[in-house]
Formats: structure tokens, C-alpha cells, sequence
């Protein structure tokens, strides 16, 4: 009996590869094993809270590889999306897949802004189908997984993009590379947010922001030195290039290990220790214990259990999980909403403001590039602790001052110099936005579910800006398409106007969630603090009220949930 209660004192958290279950006759065993996991979780809580970032970089220098890594799924998917809606404003394209627009001289090609809004919303059709698919996949199958299977897909998917004849074969090719990269959107957002500690959470989510304009510069990059040639292939070699990806990524990916919050979640506590273990590095500095972490893993989880009864979609939609899921969704959906969709139109919208193609891909390919530097801007707000509330809410009042800028150009009777400072300010716009509502949406996205349900609820999240994005791409080629309504600059005003209404909500919804631990998060969301206060509000996952909460839970039920962490 002695040696057992030595081995317990030294491993408190046992191996099993099941949910945690309490026999009744270990029931006092059972409730001091969880004691000894709790008092570990606090002490990781209290070294991740006194965590530096260039500590977190030291500790967690294979969890930053890792996380880059699978980021860039989302480079391929920047430049996948890229090519469409620049190809619009693309001659050769226009030429192969468009119709000549009436009375011209010369001549002029246009795909008609139905097919435009067509083409652009089969991309977001099928990312929505692959969108509610990842969070039933991912969940049971892993991370790791999920995204090889999807790397397979855009191999074979690309070649409906190179061989198209018409653009009836682009529209399914859409639909179908939709899906994987609908799951891209989500899990590489999840994944960085799970491997890495509070210290760096916020930079590693963000990350996934910058993927998004590298791929975009590449694809405008190629699109650009495609503009000399005449033949099919200045529009073929842009998709052929989509083939260079997915190998790669194919190898490291299988490389990479699974998130230990996944594994701690399916009850595969020593896989969960190990995998954490593979993204750490000793540092004594930052005393770090792997034994402690879990156990940390396993104290927000079972609290999650204890607040919220389920882990399906329906669950996101009860108690203070509803909450949590409208202000992700709205999160996300504001990106389209203050004026994002328009400016994926760059290219094409500067076209129709005056400037030739060789110029209009010049401004589109530096506003692509300050999508990159903007990424590296907000990290360095968020080192002098601008919190993500504050730059969401300033930027957003920044973006909307020069949506109405660029609707109030529209007067200029000279086009051709209302068009070189329509694009002067579109570069601002794009500096602006990606300081703060491009970058930190997705680390706000990462942060605000429930571990439990954060794959669900980043899911809504993702398809709420999917369908916003449906109705940004049905609108906006007819408000810039010389054949349908021709707004021109006039559209600043419509999207200045929904850039207002995004900025009252993100003042009375939106919280602060920066430099709080997922399971703080929880307890201030389960009191329904008012989202203005969270930062003020102090909250202790540690104090007795809560333990025996989690306590009282295995006396009622003795099992924890389906999908229950792991026996202690």
C-alpha cells in the first residue's frame, strides 16, 4: 500500500488510453488523484501567465516550427484564391472565358458579373461543405490527418483547373478545391493555438494572416509576369503552378505531431505528453513540467465538461457557448463586412477607376505586400500591450474613414488622378486593416471557444464569413462591372456604411481575451461579464468553488463525458 501511494504521489496522471472513470471502490483514491492534477495545473497556469515571449520562444522553438509549418496550407490556399479574382482583370483570361462587351473600341473581353459572382461563390460553396465536414473529421481523426487527406485532394482537384475549357469546368473546380481549403481555414488556426502557451499565442494565430498575403503576393507575382504572353498559356501555367505545394507540405506534415490538447481530449494522456514533449525544448530558465502542462490540459477540460454539457454543434448554441459562438462568428463575418471582399478586387476595381493592367497589378501586388509587413506591425502593437479588443475596434474606425474617402473620389471629375489616389489610399486601407482587423481576428477567433468546442465553433465562425463573403462577391462585381451597375468609386459609400455599423458591435460585444488562459476565458464568459469589463475582471480557476464543482461533478456522474480527457 505504501508503494502505491509513493507511485501515485510521483504520477499522479496514469497512462490509460480511455476516459476518465472512477471505480466506486476508489472514489476517495479517486477524488485525491484529481486534487494532485489541480494543484499541477495551477502551477503551469502560473509559469504560462509569468512566460515572456522570447522564454515561450526558447521553450517552444519546435511548437513554432510546427505551427509555420502547417500555416502554410494557407499560403496555397492565398494563392489558389488569389488567381480568380485577379484574373478578372486579367486580358488573356477575359479573352479565353469571357464575352465581348458591347460597342467597345477596342475591343474589350469581360467575364459578365453573374459568372464572376458565380465562380467566386463556388469557392466559398465548397469551402462551406468542407467547413461543417472538418468539424466532425478533424475531431475524431486528428489534425495531422485531416490535412493530408485534403493535400491529396487539391492534387487531383488542380487538374480540372488546367485543363478547363470553359467556365462552367472552372465553376466545379472551384466547388471542389473548395473543400479542402475550407478546412485549411480553420485547422491551421486551431492547431497554432493549441501547441503553443499564452505567450505566444497571439504571434502564432496571427501567422496564419501573414500565409495568407505571402501567397497572394505570389499569386499577383505570377499573374503579373504572365501579362507579355498571348497564348493559353499566360492563364494555365498560374493554375499548373497550385502542383508545387501540396508534396512538400505531404512530407512535413507527416512529420509534425498531433496537438496534445487533441490527444489529452481523447484520453491518450501519454500520447498527449509525448507529442508535448516534441514541441518543447529544455530551458532552465522557464522551469518547465511537461507532467504539470498536462495536468493543466486536463483541468480546463474537465471544467469545460463540468459548463458545457455536449461537444456537437448544437451545443455551441446553449448556455454561455452561445455567446461565445456569436462574437466569433461576427468576428470573422466583419472582415467581409468592412470592406475585405472589396478589396480582393483590387486589381479589377483599379482597371475600372482608370489605371492600365501592367499599374493596376503594381498597386495590388504592393497592397499584397503590406498584407505581409501589417502581420509583423501588429505583432509589435501587440508587444507594447495594445490589446486585440483595441486594435480590432481602432482599425475598423481607420478602415471606415477611408471607405468614405474612396466613395468621395468618386466626384473627382479628372479619372485619371481620382485613380491614382483611389490606389494610394487602397494601400492605406490595406496597411490599416492588416494592423488590426486582418491579423487579430484570427488569433480572437483561436482564443474565444471553449477548447471543447473551439473546432465546432471556429467552423461557424469561418462559414458565417463564408456566407457574408457570398453575398460581397454576388454584390460586388455588379458594382464594379462596367456592364451591370458601374459604381466605381461610389462603392466606398456602401461599404463605408456597413464599416460603421461593425464598429457598434465590436464595441458592445467584443472582449478582451489577451494574456488570460483558456480556462479563465471560460469563467468569464460562464458569469457573463460585460465584454468592456474583461480586462478589469479578476477571476481565479483555482479557488474552492470551482474545484468542487469539478469534484462534484465525478461524485454525480463518475464517468466524465464521452470524450472525456484522461483517468488521474
Amino acid at each position: 500500500m505504501d508503494n502505491e501511494k509513493s507511485a501515485a504521489a510521483e504520477h499522479p496522471i496514469s497512462s490509460h488510453d480511455a476516459p476518465l472513470h472512477f471505480p466506486e471502490k476508489d472514489e476517495l483514491r479517486n477524488k485525491k488523484d484529481m486534487q494532485e492534477v489541480i494543484r499541477n495545473a495551477k502551477n503551469a497556469t502560473d509559469k504560462e501567465h509569468k512566460m515572456s515571449l522570447m522564454q515561450g520562444i526558447r521553450l517552444y522553438p519546435k511548437a513554432v516550427f510546427w505551427s509555420m509549418l502547417i500555416s502554410t496550407c494557407i499560403v496555397m490556399e492565398g494563392y489558389d484564391i488569389c488567381l480568380l479574382s485577379n484574373f478578372y482583370g486579367f486580358p488573356q483570361f477575359n479573352e479565353k472565358y469571357g464575352n465581348l462587351v458591347p460597342g467597345s473600341d477596342p475591343a474589350e473581353y469581360q467575364v459578365s458579373a453573374p459568372w464572376q459572382s458565380g465562380l467566386s461563390n463556388g469557392a466559398n460553396v465548397g469551402e462551406i461543405i468542407g467547413l461543417f465536414i472538418n468539424g466532425w473529421v478533424s475531431e475524431r481523426f486528428g489534425y495531422r490527418y485531416t490535412v493530408m487527406t485534403c493535400l491529396v485532394c487539391i492534387i487531383g482537384f488542380t487538374a480540372i483547373f488546367f485543363t478547363a475549357q470553359n467556365v462552367v469546368s472552372l465553376l466545379v473546380a472551384e466547388i471542389l478545391c473548395g473543400i479542402p481549403w475550407g478546412i485549411f481555414q480553420t485547422l491551421t488556426v486551431t492547431y497554432a493555438s493549441e501547441v503553443c502557451p499564452v505567450a505566444l499565442r497571439g504571434y502564432l494565430t496571427t501567422y496564419v494572416n501573414f500565409c495568407w498575403g505571402l501567397g497572394q503576393v505570389i499569386g499577383i507575382g505570377v499573374i503579373k509576369s504572365m501579362l507579355p504572353r498571348t497564348d493559353q498559356w499566360a492563364y494555365r501555367i498560374p493554375y499548373a503552378l497550385q502542383w508545387m505545394w501540396p508534396i512538400p507540405l505531404l512530407i512535413g506534415i507527416f512529420l509534425a505531431p498531433e496537438s496534445p490538447w487533441w490527444l489529452v481530449r481523447k484520453g491518450r494522456t501519454e500520447e498527449a505528453k509525448k507529442s508535448l514533449l516534441r514541441l518543447t525544448s529544455l530551458d532552465k530558465e522557464t522551469d518547465f513540467d511537461a507532467h504539470e502542462t498536462i495536468a493543466m490540459m486536463i483541468h480546463t477540460t474537465a471544467l469545460e465538461q463540468e459548463i458545457t454539457s455536449g461537444a456537437s454543434y448544437l451545443d455551441c448554441f446553449r448556455g454561455s457557448d452561445r455567446r461565445r459562438t456569436e462574437i466569433v462568428c461576427m468576428t470573422w463575418a466583419i472582415q467581409n463586412l468592412s470592406g475585405n471582399s472589396f478589396s480582393g478586387y483590387s486589381a479589377y476595381f483599379l482597371q475600372r477607376a482608370g489605371l492600365d493592367p501592367s499599374t493596376s497589378y503594381d498597386f495590388a501586388l504592393g497592397q499584397y505586400g503590406i498584407n505581409m509587413a501589417g502581420v509583423f506591425g501588429a505583432w509589435w502593437l501587440m508587444s507594447l500591450g495594445i490589446g486585440r479588443r483595441s486594435l480590432y475596434l481602432y482599425g475598423l474606425c481607420g478602415l471606415c474613414i477611408m471607405l468614405f474617402l474612396l466613395g468621395f473620389l468618386g466626384l473627382v471629375p479628372n479619372k485619371t488622378e481620382s485613380s491614382l489616389a483611389t490606389g494610394s489610399i487602397m494601400l492605406c486601407w490595406a496597411m490599416v486593416y492588416q494592423l488590426s482587423v486582418g491579423t487579430v481576428c484570427y488569433s480572437l477567433v483561436a482564443e474565444m471557444s471553449t477548447r471543447r468546442l473551439q473546432i465546432k465553433t471556429v467552423v461557424l465562425a469561418r462559414n458565417a464569413y463564408n456566407i457574408v463573403g457570398i453575398l460581397c462577391s454576388v454584390l460586388t462585381p455588379y458594382m464594379l462591372n462596367p456592364t451591370a451597375w458601374d459604381w466605381g468609386n461610389y462603392a466606398g459609400f456602401f461599404w463605408g456604411t456597413s464599416c460603421f455599423m461593425c464598429i457598434i458591435y465590436v464595441y458592445f460585444r467584443l472582449p478582451e481575451p489577451s494574456g488570460r488562459s483558456f480556462a479563465e476565458l471560460d469563467l468569464l464568459f460562464e458569469r457573463g461579464i460585460s465584454a468592456r469589463k474583461f480586462v478589469k475582471t479578476e477571476v481565479d480557476v483555482f479557488e474552492v468553488e470551482v474545484h468542487e464543482r469539478i469534484l462534484q461533478q465525478y461524485d454525480d456522474k463518475m464517468v466524465v463525458g464521452t470524450n472525456a480527457p484522461v483517468g488521474v
